[in-house]
């Protein structure tokens, strides 16, 4: 195993709400640009989260990848989608990408209900 990602997320959970203990005005900034970006009709959600995916595999985000992975798992994506988003992330990040692809495809796998 690479990574507990649903352990991830719950610890994320505590984190940022501490965070937004913290400072409450930038997390309802975040949340507003959140909704917002999630907005709209052209993408459905399962789109939207298929690319934060892909992004979150680009950047290096592993919280990304466990939040996103999950919410595209929710929106109804398959594991044969999540493969090949996955492709596009690693023909955009190249070699790095295909290491943090191997971690998201790993936490869409654990965290199906």
């Amino acid at each position: 195993m690479i990574n507990d990602w649903p352990a991830m997320i719950a610890a994320m959970d505590e984190g940022v709400r501490r965070l937004r203990d913290a400072h409450p005005d930038m997390m309802k900034a975040f949340a507003t640009l959140a909704k917002s970006a999630h907005g709209g009709a052209a993408l459905d959600g399962k789109t939207k989260e298929l690319i934060a995916l892909a992004i979150g595999v680009a950047t290096r985000c592993e919280p990304c990848i466990a939040y996103h992975a999950r919410d595209a798992q929710r929106a109804g994506a398959s594991r044969d989608e999540i493969a090949e988003t996955l492709a596009m992330a690693v023909y955009m990040g190249a070699g790095p990408s295909a290491m943090y692809a191997a971690k998201a495809l790993e936490a869409f796998d654990q965290l199906q209900p």
